[in-house]
């Protein structure tokens, strides 16, 4: 039988506590290697140490993990002293190191279950002309039992390009979106790719943590809104849409598009369920989101209402003339401006 193919797994990370040791621990298994670039680039000078490193001990326990965890030599982290130009910077540079037959980019507050990811590996090794895998996105909101959807989410963004064909003369071109050429210069999605919305049929989805805790959340929203000019006002959403649920129409970060929340009653991958009792038991100095007012609002009546109107509009919306589509919008501010949702 066919080999399995090996894997790198590619990783930039910042200030990635508590997810990243759980993270290495989730991806050891599959790795033929992973590459950990650690560092800041300059958008995330408010959130990093003054040359240019983690804060919250996150390169401290990489260099833990290759101590006490990494029995086969697997990990390998790239830093600096001074800021990365920026992420693409980041990614070129595992990249130049990768050694593996695919590239599989992964943030650290990103997952799998483990059975999914062998289904992947299985299905690369059964059809080697695979070229790219892309997987749709759940983005817990707070606490485990809470997903996160909206208008930007369901408009493509929670597609995420993740895992690459990799081979001499391959060139990882950009970090936004992720992007790989081959030896002849031709993106790998433009030849045998498989989209997201197949492994979602499959049940197969990328477990992406990203809004789960206080503290990235602000965090991100200062990197983002040094980085990108949309994204200038992210300190006042983290506060009062994340921290207070003042808006709950606005619950993404990209929170110009109407979101909102809703119950998860699927299953964990495993090392998050790991690192949520660690959490919860007092391992970690990280506060975690107050849940009562996610509970009052989602067991509101009024809050299911217009939740099913605002995706009722996004449907409409875009099948309509921009003029139609302003109306459209314009309605339905007028009637979320109502806060009312309990």
């Amino acid at each position: 039988m066919t080999e399995f193919p090996k894997i790198t797994f590619g990783m930039i990370v910042l200030n990635g506590e508590p997810f990243v040791r759980y993270n290495l621990r989730a991806l050891y298994p599959f790795a033929h290697e992973i590459i950990v670039v650690e560092g800041a680039a300059p958008g995330a000078k408010n959130i990093a140490t003054a040359d240019g490193h983690s804060r919250d001990g996150t390169l401290e326990t990489l260099q833990r993990f290759m101590a006490d965890e990494d029995p086969d030599d697997k990990v390998q982290i790239i830093t600096r002293d001074g800021f990365w130009s920026e992420k693409d910077e980041m990614s070129q540079a595992y990249a130049e190191q990768a050694t593996g037959d695919y590239l599989w980019q992964i943030d650290s507050d990103e997952f799998y279950h483990a059975e999914d990811m062998q289904a992947i590996i299985t299905m690369l090794r059964d059809d080697p002309s695979i070229t790219a895998v892309s997987f749709e996105m759940l983005t817990f909101w707070g606490n485990l039992d809470t997903l996160a959807d909206g208008w930007y989410l369901r408009r493509g963004a929670n597609i995420y390009h993740r895992l690459f064909k990799w081979g001499e003369g391959y060139t990882y071109v950009t970090h936004r979106p992720p992007t790989v050429h081959n030896s002849d210069g031709v993106d790998v999605r433009h030849l045998h790719w498989i989209n997201g919305n197949t492994l979602a049929k499959k049940n197969i989805y990328m477990y992406h943590y990203s809004l789960l805790l206080p503290k990235q959340v602000q965090e991100k929203s200062d990197y983002y809104g040094n980085t990108y000019a949309d994204f200038s006002g992210g300190g006042k959403w983290a506060q009062e849409s994340f921290t207070k649920l003042k808006h709950p129409f606005h619950v993404h970060n990209v929170y110009r598009y109407p979101s909102w929340l809703e119950r998860y009653q699927g299953q964990h991958p495993q090392q998050v369920l790991n690192m949520w009792h660690d959490l919860k038991d007092g391992g970690f100095d990280i506060d975690l989101r107050p849940r009562n007012d996610i509970d009052m609002l989602l067991n509101s009546r009024i809050y299911h209402f217009k939740r099913w109107l605002v995706k009722y509009c996004d449907y409409f919306a875009r099948l309509t003339l921009p003029t139609l589509r302003s109306r459209i919008y314009f309605k339905l501010r007028l009637i979320l401006a109502n806060n009312r949702t309990v």
